[in-house]
């Protein structure tokens, strides 16, 4: 995975080594090199980032002040020349510290430290999201109807509203609904959207041919935009 990252130094010579050591690293992407934490500061409300190669005394607001005010999801590796706030560093849950000067064997410990810690966030997230969902609640006609998941066949949209197709039932149940707002709710182990108007249930896909999905006869069309999504799916899921 990669990881974005934005480096905060006031002076231009440990910037710009900094920046040397994270363009030799693969797994790092430069966003912004900043002179100060209230540069930094500004950048990321518009472009969040996954982490900060942070100095510690600085003019005005000191990176451990500055870490204190970061997203929850940001994290930060210290660096400094002091080698006393090594404590603070770790009170405020800095991945890691690194004392200047330190060489790229040192920065590359440190970030690979962070890159286990972000794959391992990563991988708590999906095993979250893959947690199988056996139902869902949707309001249609003033009444909260309990759909099982495994016998949706596809969702539908049509604007505001939203038609779920079901196993062994000719008429679809309509609730009003956003499509978008239940993509994020179903569990993406179970479906995909395949196109602006339809999310089908993977397990009842029937045959795909070309670049439609045949599920109980009907054929839904796969939209470019989600193509690639799509058939990366299904490579995956295939025999070689």
């Amino acid at each position: 995975m990669k990881i974005t990252c934005v480096i905060v130094d006031d002076e231009p010579m440990a910037l710009n080594l900094v920046e040397s050591y994270v363009e030799k690293t693969p797994f790092l992407v430069l966003k912004q090199k900043c002179s100060s934490a209230i540069e930094a500061m500004e950048f990321i409300k518009n472009e969040p980032v996954d982490l900060l190669f942070l100095d510690i005394q600085m003019p005005d607001l000191t990176g451990i002040e500055f870490s204190k005010m970061l997203p929850k999801n940001t994290r930060v590796i210290f660096t400094t020349a002091f080698d006393q706030y090594a404590l603070e560093g770790f009170k405020v849950e800095a991945l890691d510290y690194l004392l200047k000067p330190f060489d790229y064997a040192e920065f590359l410990g440190a970030a690979n430290k962070a890159h286990a810690w972000f794959e391992l966030v990563n991988d708590q997230q999906e095993q979250k999201l893959s947690k199988k969902k056996e139902f869902l609640f949707v309001k249609s006609e003033y009444k909260q109807l309990r759909i099982k998941l495994a016998d949706v066949l596809y969702f539908e949209g049509l604007k505001d509203y939203i038609k779920i197709w079901l196993k062994d039932q000719p008429k679809p149940i309509l609730t009003l609904m956003s499509l978008k707002s239940l993509e994020e709710d179903l569990p993406k182990s179970q479906f995909m959207r395949v196109h602006r108007s339809f999310i089908v249930s993977l397990a009842n896909i029937e045959v795909i041919e070309r670049s439609q999905i045949i599920i109980n006869q009907q054929r839904i069309t796969i939209s470019e935009h989600y193509k690639a999504n799509f058939f990366n799916y299904i490579n995956s899921n295939s025999f070689k």
